[in-house]
């Protein structure tokens, strides 16, 4: 076989070993097998916000004392709509123990586009949080939807998974309340 056509073949054959290598990734995450990759805790970005569904600013601070549950996603997005009605489910089953999840929607439609997508999956534990310019996902450092930050009680990112999740599974569950604090907050309470 001639060099060129061997490079040829070669390069081919890696093209193809590549696009396959990138779409195990996308399948991974859509099949809820992201995985949680905990870190030292660190304080959140200066300057972290994001509006309501009307328009109104946000931010962290208005959530002193409990854990946060970041979710950055889009409707359009394959591996972020598969994991809502999770999100929705874990936000109903951990509200009471001061867990908030804040699912912040990059559409660029805002509540418009956001608010039809809630009510056909009948999402009801969750509101609607934007951030169609970005902003908070650069603060975040977020390298692709979905990708969700656990924020413990003292108000710094102890955790974060890139790619889906099935978020009201018991190991994502106890994860979430160890990370957040939440046994320590039950156990100065009794």
């Amino acid at each position: 076989m001639p060099f060129v056509t061997r490079r040829r073949a070669m390069l081919a054959s890696l093209g193809t070993l590549t696009m396959l290598g990138a779409a195990r990734p996308a399948f991974a995450a859509a099949e809820g097998l992201g995985r949680l990759e905990e870190s030292p805790p660190k304080a959140l970005p200066e300057g972290l916000a994001w509006t309501d569904g009307v328009g109104a600013p946000a931010g962290p601070a208005q959530y002193a004392g409990k854990i946060l549950v970041i979710n950055l996603w889009a409707t359009w997005c394959p591996p972020c709509v598969a994991e809502m009605p999770a999100l929705d489910r874990l936000a109903a089953m951990l509200g009471p123990e001061g867990v908030v999840v804040l699912p912040l929607s990059s559409d660029r439609g805002g509540r418009a586009q956001v608010a039809p997508f809630y009510e056909r999956t009948r999402l009801r534990s969750l509101s609607i949080w934007l951030d169609p310019r970005g902003a908070a996902a650069r603060a975040l450092g977020v390298r692709g939807l979905p990708t969700t930050v656990i924020v413990d009680r003292m108000g710094r990112e102890r955790a974060r998974l890139e790619g889906g999740a099935a978020w009201d599974q018991p190991e994502l569950v106890a994860a979430i309340r160890r990370l957040g604090g939440a046994a320590a907050a039950a156990t100065s309470q009794t």
